[in-house]
């Protein structure tokens, strides 16, 4: 038998606790990115962008 998820865990459209746990996790995966990217190149955000 599996075990059942919670209601506030399961995929839904608008705010919810699902939602917001995948934007988060989006939003660390994109910094880890960003500073990644800025060791890669030696250059920061701003400058790799064209704003400095």
């Amino acid at each position: 038998m599996s075990e059942p998820t919670p209601d506030d865990l399961t995929p839904q459209f608008g705010w919810s606790r699902y939602a917001e746990l995948i934007n988060g996790r989006f939003a660390m995966i994109g910094f880890i990115a960003l500073l990644v990217l800025e060791w890669v190149t030696g250059q920061d955000f701003f400058t790799w962008v064209g704003w400095r």
